[in-house]
């Protein structure tokens, strides 16, 4: 709101300015306020006024199994592609499913299956954007609903595999199944850091397609998962408190150190194993979840929940069990 308030502010003095300067020496650049793109510069000089709109307020997926909140507007969000059409709505990311590849030669190929929107590249970096595949695609207004999987492919794989029964909702999580198998990833790896995913037949349909479907419910549902049992070790001596400023791995990375009161044991190796690019599943959270703030606007992102002080807690061993059962049925 504090943005839109300054861009109104900029956007009536140049309408009341009648020798308009060069816009970039004419616009207030303060980074405490506003953060200026060619973008809105170019609606500036368009002389567009932007409304705060509450249903823009979106969830998103910063990093994997790390959300934020994002205000997804065509006015202040820039490269937005086509997620307008992908997750219009709140009420879309309710039934549909996008598969996300990160198609780029500096990083480790990654694949996460998302139901809100991710950013821009979601394993982090500066390589090609992340690339999104969904079930379903929308008018902007979140109607006419039509499948990403055509009739024709649908057919090819009831034809090769002479099954009748299979449903495009089948193919889908047989590609994501596909994706996460490893005699995949190493035989195309090469492929796989220059080029889009190519996806072939495999001798049995049915065990990806399941696999896929299995793997999709633990990464969607994250937050749904029981949480691995850690052993909390407290210090006596501090206040007790679950509020996050830096979480820290131990050298041998069995114990996470919470914060000065609490620290979790017991972290399975096994946990480091599940990766999203350079980063284990549970790396990204503890990269991810501590307070920081940014030195160019001084704006301090903070994870901490105060509605709800474990959170971030109930979050770690979430991930572990994910981490856990991921590299289970990958080894299937």
């Amino acid at each position: 709101k504090r943005m839109i308030i300054m861009y109104n502010t900029q956007l009536f003095t140049w309408q009341n300015t009648d020798d308009k300067p060069s816009l970039d020496n004419f616009v207030e650049a303060d980074e405490h306020k506003i953060s200026w793109t060619e973008g809105l510069k170019k609606y500036l000089r368009r002389e567009i006024m932007v409304r705060y709109v509450p249903e823009h307020m979106r969830t998103s997926l910063y990093r994997p199994f790390t959300k934020q909140y994002v205000y997804f507007d065509k006015y202040l969000t820039e490269r937005r592609y086509q997620f307008p059409r992908i997750f219009p709505t709140v009420a879309t990311e309710l039934e549909n499913l996008a598969i996300c590849v990160n198609q780029t030669s500096e990083r480790p190929f990654a694949c996460l299956m998302v139901n809100v929107i991710p950013e821009l590249v979601f394993c982090g970096g500066f390589g090609a954007p992340t690339q999104c595949f969904p079930f379903y695609t929308y008018a902007i207004d979140g109607t006419q609903r039509q499948e990403n999987i055509t009739d024709g492919a649908l057919a090819q794989f009831q034809a090769h595999y002479a099954d009748s029964t299979i449903t495009k909702w089948d193919i889908f999580y047989y590609i994501y199944g596909l994706l996460h198998q490893p005699s995949y990833r190493e035989k195309y790896a090469a492929n796989l850091r220059r080029d889009l995913p190519h996806i072939p037949f495999v001798a049995e349909f049915s065990p990806y397609a399941e696999l896929g479907r299995r793997l999709a419910e633990l990464h969607v549902h994250y937050e749904r998962q029981a949480e691995y049992p850690l052993e909390w070790v407290e210090n006596p001596a501090v206040p007790l408190s679950y509020r996050v400023e830096r979480l820290k791995l131990s050298k041998d990375k069995q114990e996470l150190i919470y914060n000065d009161f609490l620290t979790l044991r017991g972290i399975p190796p096994t946990a480091f194993e599940y990766r999203l690019g350079h980063r284990s599943a549970l790396e990204w959270v503890i990269e991810q979840y501590q307070v920081k703030t940014d030195s160019r606007n001084g704006l301090t992102n903070d994870p901490n929940n105060l509605a709800d002080e474990r959170a971030i807690l109930r979050l770690i061993g979430q991930v572990i069990t994910v981490s856990m059962e991921t590299v289970k049925l990958m080894a299937i």
